[in-house]
């Protein structure tokens, strides 16, 4: 029999290195993974936090494997990423945290300041103001601030976290805001999809594929958790985030969401917001 100390050892290696954004909608996609709780074969996972912007070019330089990056972000991309099936962030109608908003009449609007932490949501927002309204305002970058914004601008386009405390304040006779997922849904009957898993194609194996799809899951069983957790470290109400994840974000990336992320892929490519319509390549599962 073969002594212990004469079989070769098992090879070291690397964890996979995950770009993940820091706002509260993609926490039960990463929850189960921070905890540990996901395991199965596999390289481990090395978590680091981002807003949306800095996870694409971090995911472009290399410095990570696989990154939650905006979908508009995989279109515009020279690599060829391929996409973790199953798992997305998206909405199919009201979404709450991407939202228009301004004062006075929407036709009047000829300028709109844009949080830019997310092209995504600055070009779907071209494409819903110039097919539902004929509207094709200027676009100026701004903090997300929203106050300074609408003195910047006629409008003001604010995303993620930062919208939250404003959806609980009273309805104001001198500002109204548009629901950008809301919109999307009456425009196209379809669902919409903000951001996904995305690598190279062999960064990921079949197995990590599957965790990460699992991890997904197990999140999606943590709304009430996550919600009091984000809340300990914001303040703000624990009943809003709860319902914020539970009824406005879907995470599966079903066959309505892969529909409507292909009609946003066709309208921005008729916006000349991107070249052209990209092929959906997604990595292979385990199962």
């Amino acid at each position: 029999r073969e002594p212990p100390h004469s079989r070769d050892p098992q090879p070291h290696r690397d964890p996979v290195r995950l770009g993940v954004v820091s706002y509260l909608n993609a926490r039960p996609l990463t929850a189960a993974l921070a905890d540990e709780e996901v395991s199965g074969p596999g390289r481990d996972f090395n978590l680091s936090y981002h807003v949306p912007s800095t996870c694409t070019s971090e995911l472009a330089a290399g410095r990570i494997d696989v990154g939650l990056i905006p979908a508009i972000a995989y279109a515009c991309s020279d690599i060829p990423y391929q996409i973790v099936p199953e798992v997305a962030i998206g909405c199919r109608g009201e979404v709450l945290t991407v939202r228009l908003f301004y004062r006075g009449s929407l036709e009047r609007i000829r300028s709109v300041a844009a949080d830019r932490s997310s092209q995504t949501s600055v070009g779907l927002l071209r494409i819903l103001l110039r097919e539902k309204f004929g509207l094709d305002p200027v676009f100026e970058d701004a903090a997300p601030d929203l106050d300074a914004m609408l003195h910047q601008a006629d409008a003001a386009l604010l995303i993620g976290d930062p919208v939250l405390p404003l959806v609980e304040e009273d309805a104001s006779l001198d500002r109204r805001s548009l629901d950008l997922g809301q919109e999307w849904l009456d425009l196209t009957g379809n669902a919409f999809v903000f951001a996904f898993w995305a690598g190279r194609k062999s960064c990921l194996e079949p197995v990590e594929v599957d965790r990460l799809i699992a991890a997904r899951r197990a999140g999606e069983a943590r709304y009430a958790d996550i919600a009091v957790d984000f809340q300990s470290q914001r303040a703000g109400s624990t009943e809003l985030y709860e319902r914020y994840l539970r009824d406005h974000i879907h995470y599966d990336m079903g066959s309505g969401a892969v529909s409507g992320l292909e009609e946003f892929f066709r309208l921005a490519a008729d916006h000349n917001i991107i070249d052209s319509i990209p092929e959906l390549r997604f990595f292979d599962r385990g199962e």
